[in-house]
């Protein structure tokens, strides 16, 4: 793809490989540097990020997107997914305690969340960072299904490490009873903030989506993502936006290209002048 190069990184915490794909957009970067889009699963949707962006971003003043570099986290494979994802985006649950039942035969590795946003923080960030020319302040994760699932992970953890958020059909039924724990944490977090002196609040957007189709799907993936978003929608007082969008007559693998393109309008407006460096 036009101005994009591949890197191999490995954690230093559990040696771990990751294949990292990177496109920067063409001419002089702004004064405050380019926004990031750090993308999940790149093997299969880095292409389609960097081409909405691409596309997108050539008139900003039409579209409402601005050029970004697009950061993709996939793995040494060439098919569109790896089982690693499994490690990856998800915490440490028993697998007797999920929702529905296991094909034969099938128990995926899980619980490296921790590790793995640990190695987006404190590894291939400060990596981008050193290398390009970044906007700090306007960051976005991009993940969709257990992806999805992480993202949700990361902003409830870790919800200064990114000031967008986007979950397309996030695969809750995972880790539902910790994602509700650490929503719960996350909520009073937020509301203690802002109720101390400074009266601070946060700068959080996060985008929810899913396919029309999904929500007849046994996981319950569809209300799952609505009762979220409705939960999260109370945040606002505190300084957070929340989005949800169902993808009319999608399915859960249909929703992403619509849904990519929704999410470079979400996460690259262009800023009001007040707050252009």
């Amino acid at each position: 793809m036009p101005r994009s190069e591949q890197r191999t990184m490995r954690s230093r915490a559990e040696n771990r490989e990751y294949r990292i794909f990177i496109a920067v957009p063409e001419g002089e970067a702004p004064p405050s540097g380019f926004p990031v889009v750090y993308v999940l699963d790149a093997n299969s949707v880095f292409g389609t990020m960097v081409e909405a962006v691409r596309v997108q971003s050539r008139a900003p003043e039409r579209t409402g997107v601005i050029p970004a570099i697009v950061v993709g986290i996939g793995y040494p494979t060439d098919g569109p997914f790896h089982p690693a994802r499994h490690y990856d985006f998800t915490r440490e649950i028993r697998l007797e305690d999920l929702p529905f039942k296991l094909r034969a035969g099938e128990r995926p590795e899980h619980g490296g969340a921790e590790a793995f946003m640990a190695f987006i923080e404190d590894e291939l960030k400060p990596r981008i960072e050193e290398t390009y020319p970044v906007d700090r302040r306007r960051q976005t994760i991009f993940g969709h299904s257990l992806g999805g699932l992480f993202v949700l992970h990361m902003l409830y953890a870790k919800p200064e490490a990114f000031q967008c958020y986007v979950a397309g059909s996030p695969s809750i039924h995972w880790n539902k009873q910790v994602l509700l724990e650490e929503e719960r944490a996350f909520a009073s977090k937020l509301s203690a903030s802002a109720g101390e002196s400074t009266g601070e609040t946060a700068d959080i957007k996060l985008f929810l989506a899913i396919g029309e189709l999904e929500k007849s799907h046994h996981t319950g993936g569809g209300e799952n993502a609505a009762e979220l978003c409705e939960r999260l929608s109370a945040l606002s007082e505190y300084g957070m936006v929340t989005e949800f969008k169902e993808f009319e007559g999608e399915g859960h693998v249909s929703v992403l290209p619509p849904l990519i393109s929704r999410a470079v309008r979400f996460a690259l407006r262009p800023e009001p002048a007040d707050r252009q460096v």
